[in-house]
């Protein structure tokens, strides 16, 4: 597994410096993440250089540093983990309590009004609590990343770091709920249970098959959004990104043949999304025998890794295997997906050397440029579930948003956001009224 050596490196402030120091990194056949200029003062230059390193690289790469006679190893940061110190999240109220008078409005004796108007009438909760903007994002820990079964405390920082995605990108209140429990009944019963305090629910990390049982019943159970991210959110950016890519090829999704190695949870929910999108022939590899059977029952076509790089135009991978696809199974003019975090199955680079037309990982087409317009746009428009309908027009908005030859628009970027979550809502409005009209005739 690939982890980040954040490497603190002192130069003196001369040409070629930190070039020489570049080049010992190059040598030891290393990519640079990040670069980036701490501070100068009395002729030297302090850098902190970010690299991917795999567990077993040789870190005898600091001591031919150090002998540079232009450089200095000072150590490594803990950026990293100083961003994690003290969690990622606070909660703050929404207006300021500053007075007496607001301390008695929002607290007691003021709140039993709107306590007592919402026994009344429950609809008015949604104007007088934060559940109009409120998610939970709930894990018990047994698929996080491509980690595993780490358990849900381990998963923390992952389901921290979706909330403050859901904060800085839609300004949505989103509250990790941790499950130490693994059966499927007892989980649908302990989210069930406690839904009542969220507009909508995120299942986050959850493992196959256990994941599929959970979200089916929590969707018949709730009368609000459940979504399963790991498997829709993935796939509305898996769509979005083979829109962009097939097109550029002078192709469609329709008329391409598509090939999903490895189906999880990731996969099988891109398989179900494509199918639902109007891909004809898909298909797919898996170890295990069920997998393979569910993606018959969603119009699939079982395979062989091997049959896919023979016969597939695109091909998608979400195995968490590094290395399964090797640079020679690649054909000209492929679009490949490899979307295992933290290692892909083939590096991006090394497809594109072999001819491939378009190759990405997990890295860029990630399901963050999903899943938080996802839930606004629900949320806005008071939708009881996410739909296809929902999922296809957050793909298509995302895919119309890219800009040049880039697959997906940046993840970054609040305005995409801001449109994925218009294209949801304008979706589950136009849900609704159709079920109103076929209500009505």
């Amino acid at each position: 597994m690939k982890i980040p050596e954040i490497l603190m490196v002192e130069t003196v402030h001369q040409p070629g410096s930190l070039a020489r120091v570049l080049g010992v990194i190059a040598e030891a056949g290393l990519i640079i993440d990040h670069l980036n200029a701490v501070r100068r003062e009395q002729g030297r230059t302090l850098w902190e250089i970010t690299l991917e390193m795999d567990e077993d690289t040789d870190r005898g790469l600091y001591a031919r540093i150090d002998a540079l006679p232009t450089a200095r190893f000072v150590g490594k940061s803990d950026r990293v983990f100083d961003r994690h110190r003290g969690g990622k999240l606070r909660l703050r109220p929404s207006i300021p309590i500053n007075t007496q008078q607001v301390l008695r409005d929002i607290y007691t004796p003021g709140v039993a009004r709107v306590c007592l108007a919402i026994r009344d009438n429950p609809e008015l909760a949604w104007q007088y609590t934060s559940l109009d903007r409120t998610v939970a994002v709930v894990t018990n820990g047994t698929a996080v990343l491509g980690l595993g079964n780490i358990g849900p405390l381990a998963g923390l920082p992952v389901m921290e770091g979706k909330a403050a995605l859901f904060a800085g990108l839609v300004d949505i209140n989103a509250v990790p709920i941790l499950l130490n429990e693994t059966d499927p009944a007892r989980c649908v019963e302990v989210i069930a249970a406690i839904a009542g305090s969220f507009g909508a629910i995120q299942l986050e990390d959850f493992a196959a098959p256990e994941c599929f049982e959970i979200e089916a019943e929590l969707r018949l159970r709730l009368d609000r959004p459940v979504l399963h991210d790991d498997q829709h959110g993935t796939a509305v950016v898996v769509l979005a990104a083979l829109h962009n890519a097939t097109r550029r090829v002078g192709r469609s999704i329709e008329d391409c043949a598509i090939g999903q190695v490895g189906l999880g949870a990731a996969g099988l929910g891109i398989v179900r999304l494509l199918k639902c999108h109007g891909a004809v022939r898909v298909k797919g590899a898996d170890l295990s025998p069920a997998a393979l059977e569910r993606l018959r029952v969603l119009g699939g076509e079982p395979s062989t890794l091997e049959d896919i790089m023979a016969t597939c135009d695109v091909v998608i991978a979400t195995t968490g295997v590094k290395g399964l696809i090797r640079p020679e199974m690649v054909r000209p003019g492929q679009i490949i997906l490899a979307l295992s975090n933290p290692d892909a199955e083939i590096d991006p680079v090394k497809a594109l050397e072999r001819g491939a037309a378009f190759a990405a990982d997990g890295k860029g087409i990630n399901n963050v440029l999903g899943f938080p317009g996802l839930f606004k746009g629900a949320l806005e428009a008071r939708a009881p579930r996410f739909t296809d309908e929902m999922l296809i027009a957050a793909a298509h908005r995302i895919a119309e948003l890219a800009p040049g030859d880039d697959l997906v628009p940046d993840p970054l970027d609040r305005n995409v956001h801001a449109a994925v979550t218009a294209a949801v809502r304008e979706a589950a409005l136009a849900a609704r009224q159709s079920e109103k009209l076929e209500a009505l005739g």
